[in-house]
């Protein structure tokens, strides 16, 4: 595919903000004989210990109306009550949503057709009728394309992968199939998660709401094909903000999980230090019904630990303690953001939560620490095929280059940072239950410039993209991203509900108080103009 922007455009643009000025911190740890020094395992350590032994229920929540209108405006939720309730079944919605995928501008998000989606279809259909339906019975879902599905396609967006076959599905499928839901296709991301928009095997994938916008990525066809109503749920992975992102910019709703809570198990890594992995949807109501089927640890992977803590949801928002971040979350934040934001928490307000300001301290620093942990492991992992480099989308092998100028000392010093920021911002999370920042500081990038607008001055896009989101893959904590209304351009904007970690449930549970109060979820993208 023809890049649509230069290769010096996309270098210059896929860095910016990400690097840190060189600078002396030798003496800013604790020295070697000190009992303090921290190491890399601490960060593990400290998870494992607060990780739930055991899966519990989680709270009943307010029921809903059945949903009406036309099935692939039908979430997750609205499935699965409409399967109970006779009104449909996983033949039509499967054929519903094949219909609206031949001619939806962003069938561009399908990269492949998963085999055997019509036969799964059957057999739920015939599960339901007959009463023996599994938790998500019926329900079609996407996968991301660095995430192993057996007997398909999977070619992490790039041209290096060829025709690769995986041969088992990642733990996250198999456990989404276990509970009955249908994979239905492979879709869009950039290059191994960390390339420019404009993959060069596939093209850019095209934000629904305005096509001459970016999804953002770099759970890119995840994105696209929710907002564009072409299925209820996806898989995404998270190490910068790639299930957010797009979430935000999509007028999605997308989880980051806590760190470990769902296993990495048969996804290709980008940073085996940062990486996430997570499911996207309409509603935090359809998270909440997803998250407890993938969750857990699974043997395999070296760092899933605990099990989905239900319990922790409230139906109740009186009492809850919102922590409102200020300095680095509220800067670089065009007008509009910052309005739906501190909008939605008035909202909160008046459910009867209390606002209570918090300084995180410096984010500046572990910020940039985790993009340097995320290209140096990128730059070691994409090691076996340097002898390629020509072939590699420019955006990643920006990332790569720059990735291999990091010395062995300062990602050491970035991984030693980080359990003692964890640390830090739990203990300024102390004496609330959530945070809450702005979601993107920007609506959705342009594709021709990879630029986004802040109150009318052009920036390249990963000066602003992350700057809320990094931090939450360095700490792990769980981070819900969900919209908050539109902006200046008519484009999506959201707001980041944060968690201590294992809280997911009532980071999802606090999304759907706001979602049962608000309609912006609900807003879908204009329906394209037929030929």
């Amino acid at each position: 595919m023809n890049q649509a922007v230069s290769a010096e455009v996309l270098r210059a643009t896929i860095l910016a903000g990400t690097v840190a000025a060189p600078t002396d911190a030798r003496s800013e740890l604790p020295p070697a004989h000190s009992p303090a020094t921290p190491e890399p395992g601490w960060t593990e350590r400290d998870f494992r210990a607060a990780a739930p032994k055991q899966a519990t229920a989680a709270t009943p929540m307010p029921a809903t109306a059945l949903a009406t209108g036309p099935l692939h405006g039908f979430g997750v939720v609205d499935l699965l009550a409409a399967y109970a309730a006779g009104t449909t079944d996983p033949i039509a919605v499967l054929d519903a949503l094949a219909i609206r995928r031949a001619t939806h501008p962003s069938r561009e998000a399908v990269l492949t057709e998963i085999g055997g989606a019509d036969a799964m279809a059957r057999d739920s259909t015939r599960r339901i009728r007959a009463g023996r339906a599994r938790p998500l019975e019926g329900i079609p879902f996407g996968v991301k394309d660095i995430i192993d599905v057996a007997d398909t396609r999977v070619t992490c967006g790039s041209r290096l992968t060829d025709e690769r076959i995986a041969t088992a599905d990642a733990a996250v499928v198999s456990r989404l199939r276990a509970a009955g839901a249908i994979p239905v296709a492979m879709l869009g991301t950039t290059e191994y998660a960390c390339g420019s928009a404009h993959n060069p095997r596939y093209g850019a994938v095209r934000n629904p709401w305005n096509r001459a916008r970016w999804t953002g990525g770099s759970s890119t066809g995840s994105g696209a094909m929710l907002a564009a109503r072409l299925l209820p749920l996806a898989l995404g992975t998270d190490t910068g903000g790639s299930i957010r992102v797009p979430s935000a910019w999509c007028g999605i709703t997308g989880l980051k999980p806590t760190r470990g809570l769902v296993p990495r198990t048969g996804v290709a890594p980008l940073s085996w230090s940062l990486d996430h992995i997570g499911p996207m949807a309409r509603s935090a109501d359809d998270l909440a019904a997803v998250m407890p089927v993938i969750a857990g640890a699974d043997g395999d992977d070296p760092v899933s630990v605990g099990a989905y803590d239900g319990a922790r949801a409230r139906a109740d928002m009186a009492g809850l303690r919102v922590g409102v971040p200020g300095g680095w979350f509220v800067e670089m934040q065009d007008a509009p953001a910052l309005a739906a934001w501190r909008a939605g928490l008035t909202v909160f307000e008046r459910l009867g939560a209390t606002l209570v300001d918090v300084d995180l301290g410096d984010i500046e620093t572990p910020h940039a620490d985790g993009y340097l942990i995320t290209m140096a492991e990128l730059a070691s992992l994409q090691e076996p095929d340097f002898g390629r480099m020509d072939e590699f989308d420019a955006g990643a092998r920006a990332r790569i280059e720059q990735g291999l100028t990091f010395s062995a000392s300062a990602y050491l010093r970035a991984l030693r940072r980080r359990p003692l920021v964890i640390r830090r911002v739990l203990a300024a999370m102390a004496d609330v239950d959530v945070l809450i920042t702005p979601g993107i500081g920007a609506e959705a990038a342009f594709l021709d410039t990879m630029t986004v607008e802040v109150n009318g001055m052009r920036h390249p896009l990963q000066l602003v993209l992350p700057r809320n989101t990094m931090i939450f893959d360095y700490t792990g904590l769980p981070a819900l991203m969900l919209p908050t209304g539109i902006g200046r351009s008519g484009l999506p904007l959201a707001m980041q509900i944060v968690g201590k970690p294992f809280d997911d449930a009532l980071c999802l549970s606090v999304g759907a108080a706001f979602q049962r109060e608000t309609s912006f979820h609900r807003a879908a993208p204009p329906e394209p103009i037929a030929a």
